[in-house]
């Protein structure tokens, strides 16, 4: 005790800080299933692609034998990573990442537990998925 004071003690006057408001938070979720039969990278959600080029394509057949039109392809950006000539298939109900596409550009596909990496051939992961 020095004198009458504390050192460690500390008068302060506290200010009322009003509340702010409540920031909203949205978080995107989008699924997309890695599929070793499936020849192109497909989407049945245009908005999810930039850069798109509506052009009738043909069409594909799923493993069900359920036929849809090829209506286009663009580009599909996560993160940093943009994913080419991604086609927009109506009335598909699931995003498709092809193997052989991945493959095809000299990019390795692992799984190890319960997560997919899809790396560079320096091993960099460019992609993951669980």
């Amino acid at each position: 005790l020095v004198g009458n004071v504390c050192p460690l003690t500390r008068i302060a006057t506290t200010a009322i800080v009003p509340l702010r408001e409540p920031i909203p938070i949205v978080v995107l979720i989008v699924l997309w299933y890695l599929d070793s039969g499936c020849s192109k990278h497909i989407t049945e959600d245009r908005s999810q692609l930039i850069n798109l080029v509506k052009k009738f394509l043909g069409t594909v057949k799923s493993g069900n034998n359920h036929v849809a039109k090829i209506m286009g392809y663009g580009d599909y950006k996560i993160g940093n990573v943009t994913i080419s000539r991604v086609y927009f298939v109506e009335g598909l109900g699931h995003n498709l990442f092809s193997k052989g596409q991945f493959y095809d550009l000299d990019l390795d596909i692992a799984f190890r537990q319960h997560t997919c990496f899809i790396c560079n051939l320096d091993g960099v992961d460019l992609l993951t998925g669980s």
